[in-house]
């Protein structure tokens, strides 16, 4: 069979297995890119080797390593605790309190799926205590660290740069984290109204999130290093994941950190997928199944309707697969290829659509962001109806990326 052929089925099998398996479709992907490409295309393994995300993987591995010291050594859960507290006794305030929590958390560094796992055990115990529906306060808390997920800093930022970069569209970061964070906002916005935001502004309770941890000489480092990172890689243009590398290694020098903790931290799961299915995507590429791939999605949209159409695509993808394991790699290399075969189209416009239609979905609780809000209801709280609820909001985000992406993206890429 014709390796591009091959090449595209070897990612339709990787999608599916996405959809249905346990197996880390990372494994998956890098071994049907060695069968495929040896085999079928007579590649050489050094010529598979020299495919391999080499970049993406140090940026990705020295940015979590350097949240891994943060969050072990207690750095963020102490700024969340006083994050919280800063409320006071306003419930009004929580939702909004929980989404731009989540987002700056998101934004700094940690990405979507870590700033949930940090905030959802205080953020909806203190949502259960102020009364918010449940609902609510995971949709706020998984909004907000959607909102943030595509900055420069964050793990998943640094997958969508790359995948932007390589549909030749790079350099536009801030754009990218600028669509994404205005499409959740109103998502949020939403939500608010729809579950009971507006009569809790007139309502007082307490909402601490429990006694304080006090900041000791190692998070106050911990916190200078950050910073000194943020600074180098913003004014001094230096590089993001060796600079992160560095960081990380100065705090467990110093002693601020632990190295074995740092290391329980580092999503490899998340980093196996990312890395295999971009492999994957290399050798669909060097194969000529990346243009197959291409003119299938020709097929289902036009130079004028592109940008709601790709939303949806992925947005559906993503409910049930992993959106920066699997429909990012796969989708934004798609790009420059899609638009040519449409005869139109502006390549940011659906780049952009294709970051916001992919997260919009991610509160669905098939989705890691969702399961960790529904695993931290507190007891008593009926986590089947939330589950629903949150499945049902989930779903209805495809359509509402789509309107968003077909009408409103294009004031991102100017």
């Amino acid at each position: 069979m014709n390796p591009a052929y091959l090449s595209v089925i070897a990612l339709l099998l990787v999608m599916a297995a996405s959809f249905g398996t346990r197996l880390n479709v990372g494994v998956l992907a890098v071994a049907l890119a060695w069968l495929v490409a040896v085999f079928g295309a007579g590649w050489k393994a050094d010529a598979v080797m020299a495919v391999f995300p080499s970049s993406l993987f140090v940026t990705l591995l020295g940015v979590t390593l350097l949240f891994g010291v943060m969050q072990a050594n207690g750095t963020m859960g102490a700024l969340t605790q006083r994050a919280i507290h800063a409320c006071g006794g306003r419930t009004g305030w929580l939702p909004l309190l929980l989404f731009a929590l989540a987002c700056t958390v998101s934004t700094m560094g940690p990405g979507a799926i870590a700033t949930i796992a940090l905030l959802a055990p205080v953020g909806m115990a203190a949502g259960a205590r102020a009364g918010l529906p449940p609902l609510l306060t995971a949709l706020m808390l998984g909004n907000g660290a959607n909102a943030g997920n595509l900055s420069p800093f964050s793990a998943v930022g640094v997958i969508v740069s790359a995948g932007m970069t390589r549909a030749g569209v790079g350099g536009h970061e801030w754009q990218a984290w600028a669509a994404n964070f205005v499409a959740h906002a109103l998502a949020a916005a939403l939500a608010w109204v729809l579950f009971g935001g507006r009569r809790l502004r007139r309502q007082t309770n307490d909402v601490d999130a429990g006694p304080l941890t006090p900041l000791d000489r190692h998070h106050w480092t911990t916190l200078a290093v950050g910073a000194g990172w943020v600074a180098a890689v913003v004014f001094l243009k230096v590089n993001l994941g060796f600079a992160a590398f560095a960081a990380a290694a100065v705090l467990v020098l110093i002693r601020a950190g632990d190295d074995t903790a740092m290391l329980r931290h580092v999503p490899w799961a998340v980093i196996v997928m990312v890395c295999g299915v971009s492999l994957l995507i290399g050798v669909l590429e060097g194969t000529g199944g990346l243009d197959l791939f291409s003119t299938f999605l020709a097929r289902i949209a036009t130079p004028a309707t592109v940008n709601g159409v790709i939303a949806f695509v992925t947005g559906a993808i993503s409910t049930y697969s992993s959106t920066s394991g699997v429909v990012y790699p796969t989708f934004l290399p798609t790009v420059p290829a899609l638009v040519q075969k449409l005869g139109g189209g502006d390549p940011l416009q659906i780049a952009l659509s294709i970051n916001v239609g992919a997260a919009l979905v991610d509160v669905s609780p098939l989705s890691t962001i969702g399961a960790l809000c529904i695993a931290a209801l507190p007891e008593g709280q009926d986590a089947t109806h939330l589950f629903r609820r949150l499945l049902a909001w989930g779903i209805s985000m495809t359509l509402a990326g789509a309107l968003f992406c077909q009408f409103a993206i294009r004031w991102f890429a100017t």
